[in-house]
């Protein structure tokens, strides 16, 4: 009889570690890791782009990952900061070379998020999309006045000529701007170069919409930014296609969500990479369409 009852609760434990160890795993990793047979992954790229990692991340365990077959790069970004755009941007480009990338515009993708874009084979906008934006913005504050206003002096001691430029404690002068133009005109032109080659439009041709101004999805397709019109299911369906999965596919999201639970253990912390930027601390140079909050 001992025996028996040793057996029986033996089950029920095991029964109940199992149902633990399921409930843990969807906590931590979201029950989409356990869908079965060949994926198509979605990365979602949402809001401003200030930090690439998360992304980076994603796009390291979709590489790695044999089930998931191809990728849809979900953009709805008025764009964000150079490097982490050109980061995303790069790491796209070299998963293609294993994987079909489809990029499906949403409601902005703009600047940053029209340069990711750029890294997919395809690019699928919705006709009323915001999208286009190409260039680079810098913006400084100047507290020159307000500093004379308060009758209060900033000393600066500096290493070199241009080493405090964009300083808000001093207006630019023309060499200073004339410097950061320069700047601005090789990031700029690299963005173009990158809309070239990846779009197959000549360099004349994309010097004519290069100077910032925003399309619809309607109007960058008769400019070849993107190759059709369509919805985010049209772009999944397109890359499992490409993919080679014959049936409709399964789909996994990226970034993974975390539960409500580790949510609420970060919220607890103050980290920037947790708890998101804001703008006004933000040093840079930035593709990005620049709307009036």
């Amino acid at each position: 009889m001992r025996g028996i009852f040793i057996t029986v609760a033996s089950l029920v434990f095991l029964f109940f570690a199992f149902i633990i160890g399921v409930a843990v795993g969807i906590a931590i990793f979201g029950d989409e890791g356990f869908i079965p047979g060949d994926k198509v992954a979605v990365l979602r790229i949402d809001d401003v782009i200030l930090d690439s990692q998360i992304y980076l991340e994603s796009l390291s365990k979709i590489k790695k990952d044999n089930s998931i077959k191809a990728l849809v790069l979900s953009i709805n970004s008025p764009g964000g900061a150079v490097g982490p755009s050109q980061e995303i941007y790069s790491e796209a480009l070299l998963l293609r070379k294993t994987k079909p990338v489809i990029a499906s515009l949403g409601s902005v993708a703009a600047s940053g998020g029209y340069y990711i874009a750029c890294g997919a084979q395809k690019i699928l906008s919705n006709p009323g999309t915001i999208t286009g934006s190409i260039g680079v913005v810098a913006q400084f504050v100047s507290f020159k006045q307000l500093l004379k206003w308060a009758k209060v002096d900033v000393e600066v001691i500096k290493s070199g000529r241009f080493k405090d430029v964009g300083s808000p404690f001093r207006q630019m002068t023309e060499a200073d701007k004339e410097y950061m133009q320069n700047i601005i005109d090789n990031v700029h032109s690299q963005f173009k170069e990158a809309v070239s080659v990846s779009r197959d439009i000549k360099p004349k041709e994309i010097d004519k919409i290069s100077d910032g101004r925003i399309f619809t999805g309607q109007q960058a397709l008769e400019l070849k930014l993107v190759d059709q019109l369509g919805t985010i299911n049209d772009a999944i369906r397109l890359a499992g296609s490409l993919g080679g999965i014959k049936e409709e596919p399964n789909i996994v999201y990226f970034p993974k969500k975390r539960s409500t639970f580790f949510d609420l253990l970060l919220s607890k912390f103050d980290y920037p990479g947790l708890t998101g930027y804001s703008l006004n601390d933000q040093f840079g140079l930035f593709y990005l369409l620049n709307i009036a909050h």
